[in-house]
């Protein structure tokens, strides 16, 4: 029995990221009540909800810029509840906004080069180079990410001058420049014409190809089913399903909390 149970124990799915009874109150309001749910390593996992649901919420939990009332979050095996967002962008958890955050006064290379920064100068090691070392460091990294994005090219524009779209991935290369284990995109499709978000789609799916864990909020039903190994589902600040497209696809608690008329199109 004690063979068993090592062997369950041992083929039990990594998880990168564990939330577990998770719960945020701003005052007599719950914005996330006994949440608990997981990102495994590679694994890209949606959620989604209406309006209201809790979902920003929630990634503003993982990311520290918002303290948990109750439950725990680890990541990387360890436990980070209550740790701040830049200690935790050092570990490996970068993020994106719905609001795009690009400085539009400053050259693609510099935006993406503040992600870099993250990680270089608050390295243990920091304080041992010269500041030409971290220089290189840092400029390395910022190519890194920019190739990743195909924003070489553009490296020496100001932010101001690239397309919508573009900044998208402007965004995104400055969280990669974090070297994140965990992406988490809040409404990466937004604003994007069908083409881009196909284009989207396989650029994140290249990633999480490479090993990056990605979790993503998103309203586009068709972008999220097709992309997501998993989708977490969210309603008045509970999670209501977890599972594979297919599943959340015919769920009735899904189709009458959120996707409503819109299940035909599933």
């Amino acid at each position: 029995m004690n063979m068993t149970t090592s062997v369950k124990a041992h083929s039990a799915p990594a998880q990168l990221l564990l939330m577990e009874d998770v719960t945020r109150r701003f005052g007599g309001l719950t914005a996330v009540e006994g949440f608990t749910g997981h990102v495994g390593f590679g694994e890209r996992v949606g959620l989604i909800g209406p309006n209201g649901a809790g979902k920003t919420t929630l990634f503003n939990l993982i990311t520290g810029i918002t303290g948990v009332s109750s439950g725990t979050v680890h990541f990387c095996g360890e436990r980070v509840t209550g740790l701040a967002p830049d200690n935790l962008a050092r570990m490996g958890v970068a993020r994106t906004f719905q609001n795009l955050r690009v400085l539009p006064n400053m050259s693609v290379f510099d935006n993406v080069s503040i992600g870099a920064l993250g990680v270089v100068g608050h390295s243990p090691w920091s304080s041992l180079f010269g500041r030409r070392t971290l220089s290189n460091r840092i400029s390395k990294l910022t190519w890194q990410a920019l190739e990743r994005t195909g924003l070489c090219d553009q490296a020496g524009m100001l932010a101001a001058n690239l397309s919508y779209g573009r900044r998208k991935y402007l965004e995104i290369a400055r969280a990669l420049a974090l070297q994140p284990k965990l992406l988490i995109l809040d409404e990466p499709a937004a604003g994007l014409n069908d083409t881009e978000t196909a284009e989207l789609a396989f650029f994140i799916r290249s990633l999480s190809d490479q090993g990056l864990s990605v979790m993503l909020v998103e309203h586009d039903m068709g972008f999220v089913m097709s992309l997501c190994d998993r989708i977490m589902v969210m309603a008045s600040g509970r999670k209501i399903a977890d599972g594979p497209p297919a599943h959340i696809a015919a769920h009735p608690a899904v189709l009458e909390a959120y996707l409503g008329t819109e299940e035909d199109e599933l």
